[in-house]
């Protein structure tokens, strides 16, 4: 599933050559997620304004209203000046002046919704329960170990929940709870101020460098100029069940936790 990095790679691989776009046309293809809700007409004549991200969220921005993007569990974007005709998982095209960008998702998860304005219904619904977002001032130290000692669940769902911080997903808070020696499943109350600092800083650290190398790219996951990532080829323990950790040779463990995969060390996340 794109996480954090990897929709923010998209962002900026397509965000400077959209902006100032006029949209010609909108075309859908089977039904994904959540509606559009709204014609796809009336989106004809709207300028691209900017993109933004918010947590997992793109929010392309236009003269009037905006529209929201998640790539769910399989999207990406591509964004080009022609593009082929529409295959089978291509299930939405904003077509502009300077270019088409097309959302292609096998498993439908995902979703462009439209909205008036960021305080509209439906943008309020999907974004307004998000917790702050990890790469800005906000992210401070003391505020997230506040709120997670008021969670009874283990670090790692309180981490996927992003309800305290956003666009921590599978991937990256199996990266980040390794860095800091904190066994996912420990229950977030439970840690320590000075631990909780440490996974503050892995945080930062892991999605940092994630957005170095262009995201992780799993599966088929490439940004909007069909680039893939390469996070997925330096990880300690993610997806690496069995085989020997990278620091002490302890094969890596593999548990389910909420219906996800967890990966650690137990010898260097002993608690």
């Amino acid at each position: 599933m794109p996480e954090l990095p990897e929709v923010e790679v998209t962002r900026l691989s397509f965000a400077d050559r959209i902006q100032g776009a006029l949209v010609l046309g909108v075309r859908l293809g089977k039904p994904l997620r959540w509606p559009l809700s709204c014609a796809p007409e009336r989106l004809v004549g709207k300028r691209v304004a900017g993109v933004r991200r918010r947590g997992k969220y793109l929010l392309i921005d236009l003269n009037e209203g905006l529209l929201l993007v998640h790539l769910g569990m399989s999207g990406s974007l591509r964004f080009e000046p022609t593009l082929g005709a529409a295959q089978t998982h291509d299930h939405f095209d904003l077509i502009t002046n300077q270019g088409t960008l097309r959302l292609h998702d096998p498993r439908r998860f995902g979703a462009v919704v439209f909205s008036e304005s960021e305080q509209g219904q439906m943008a309020q619904k999907l974004l307004s329960s998000l917790g702050v977002e990890p790469l800005e001032g906000h992210f401070d130290a003391d505020h997230f170990y506040q709120a997670i000692h008021t969670k009874k669940a283990s670090i790692k769902q309180i981490l996927l929940s992003g309800q305290v911080v956003v666009g921590v997903g599978n991937i990256y808070a199996s990266e980040a709870l390794f860095l800091a020696g904190i066994r996912p499943t420990v229950r977030g109350l439970s840690l320590s101020k000075p631990r909780v600092a440490k996974l503050h800083a892995c945080i930062v650290q892991v999605l940092r460098r994630a957005l170095e190398v262009g995201g992780s790219s799993l599966k088929d996951f490439s940004n909007a100029k069909g680039e893939s990532g390469y996070f997925q080829l330096e990880t300690f323990v993610y997806d690496r069940e069995s085989e020997p950790c990278r620091v002490c040779q302890t094969p890596i463990k593999m548990i389910r936790q909420g219906q996800r995969s967890t990966f650690y060390c137990p010898q260097c996340q002993k608690r």
